[in-house]
């Protein structure tokens, strides 16, 4: 876009505190320096990120005490099904112990479907199958809290998830997720605004269901245009009346492989 960003954080108003990132992609160590800064400029003194773990001592050692780990699976890995199986549940003690990490991060967003198509993805696409229980129950007795994705936006389901026998329609991607918040009380993060900023209406009734339910505010372009669509006064009724339980994240992903002139198909999606 041709913005000189240390200019466009100049313009805005300082914050009488300092503000927390509950969500963002940061690997690769000279990726992590430049968001190092850009964080200061823009008033951010807190970063929880999501990394693999062979990379999570580079990017301590770059950002210091101002970031946080969230255990997540391994999506470099060669053997996919070996990542997100019991990979997963090997890196979650390795997060805990090593890096302190208190959030574990479920992806089960519809794309899985392609990843694991048909049976083969039965016992560990939807929420509630029997991988997401082992690592949600070995997350609880490490004392942790969960993170999760579910559903994307109603656009994606008109159009990329049209076929609705492969990716399920919207609304039964939630049907597990709230299995899972009454079989574990432990708090659990529903990032992207719950998966449906579309529906406010929706996401209040889950809140009033589920205690434990927290939302974030990531994947931020997502969020803004959605929320931009209800009438102002909506919004605010809805973030006054959840204070405390909607968090700020961004959703910003940064890797080295982003300072590199693109050759061929990248390593993976987000590197594009």
């Amino acid at each position: 876009l041709g913005l000189d960003y240390r200019r466009e954080a100049a313009l805005l108003p300082a914050l009488p505190y300092p503000i927390i990132d509950f969500h963002a992609h940061i690997n690769g160590r000279v990726a992590a320096a430049i968001y190092r800064d850009v964080a200061r400029l823009f008033g951010i003194d807190r970063v929880y990120t999501m990394v693999r773990l062979e990379e999570a001592a580079t990017v301590r050692e770059v950002l210091g005490d101002t970031v946080r780990f969230i255990a997540f699976q391994n999506f470099r890995h060669a053997d996919k099904g070996f990542a997100f199986r019991q990979g997963f549940l090997d890196d979650i003690p390795v997060f805990h112990e090593r890096f302190g990490a208190r959030i574990v991060k479920l992806w089960n967003a519809p794309r899985m479907w392609e990843m694991f198509p048909d049976a083969a993805g039965a016992d560990l696409v939807p929420l509630d199958s029997e991988w997401r229980v082992r690592q949600s129950q070995l997350a609880q007795s490490l004392g942790m809290m969960m993170m999760v994705h579910v559903a994307d936006p109603d656009t994606w389901f008109a159009t990329r998830y049209a076929d609705w026998r492969k990716y399920q329609k919207k609304a039964d991607h939630y049907r597990p997720l709230e299995a899972m918040l009454d079989r574990f009380p432990m708090p659990w993060i529903a990032a992207h605004m719950g998966g449906s900023p579309e529906d406010l209406g929706f996401l209040d009734g889950l809140l009033e269901r589920h205690p434990n339910l927290y939302l974030d505010t990531s994947a931020t372009k997502w969020i803004v245009r959605e929320l931009s669509k209800h009438p102002p006064e909506r919004v605010v009724e809805f973030m006054t009346r959840w204070r405390g339980r909607v968090i700020f994240g961004s959703d910003i992903v940064t890797t080295d492989e982003h300072l590199a002139p693109k050759e061929g198909t990248p390593a993976l999606p987000m590197a594009d």
